[in-house]
């Protein structure tokens, strides 16, 4: 049985009133769904904040889930747009990447694969080119800031990231394009590679 088949066997239990089916979807994404909304909120207690009601309204709306998603995607379109509402209701600019993160991020391999080398050297490399990577990522306007934080640190497909945006495939590449595109830009001095080259 597929992660997917599994998924939507809860969601047909918990729409059936099994609120144990509910809660075993809650422990399986409670803590990616934390990780996805770490990308655009600074505090710790917030984050929780917005997991709980993410789930609180995934749990309400969940007599209207047909399935044609996967429930993940259904979840997370559910906390970006909870994240955005928070956001917007307390004035605050979104958090793009942690310099100390928890290791479980997909994404930015070659970023992890600096922290393995251990010299002063490329110790003050790797938090300049982080620095460089949370300036260009938090300039970003947001569609292209979500695009990328689903793509690199959730590692979901364009397929999951369209249906989780509610936008076009073509949008969603150029959307990760263009990101790509402004962080090469703010790497580029740091890395000295070309204007023609990405990294």
């Amino acid at each position: 049985m597929s992660d997917r088949d599994l998924d939507q066997q809860l969601v047909k239990r918990a729409q059936e009133g099994e609120k144990r089916a509910f809660n075993l979807l809650i422990a399986k994404y409670q803590r990616r769904l934390a990780r996805l909304l770490s990308r655009f909120i600074r505090d710790g207690a917030d984050i929780e904040d917005v997991t709980q009601e993410t789930f609180i309204k995934a749990y309400r709306a969940l007599p209207t889930f047909r399935g044609e998603s996967a429930f993940y995607t259904w979840l997370y379109r559910i906390g970006i747009n909870t994240a955005k509402n928070f956001l917007t209701a307390n004035r605050r600019r979104p958090l793009v990447l942690n310099a100390a993160n928890d290791g479980e991020d997909d994404g930015f391999d070659a970023l992890s694969q600096l922290a393995d080398l251990s010299t002063p050297e490329t110790e003050l490399m790797n938090r300049q080119i982080i620095e460089a990577v949370n300036v260009a990522v938090d300039a970003l306007p947001e569609e292209l800031r979500t695009a990328i934080s689903l793509r690199e640190m959730e590692g979901l497909s364009y397929d999951e990231i369209a249906e989780t945006m509610n936008c076009p495939i073509g949008t969603v590449r150029s959307r990760i394009f263009r990101a790509r595109e402004a962080i090469a830009a703010e790497l580029r001095p740091l890395l000295d590679t070309a204007k023609n080259k990405r990294w």
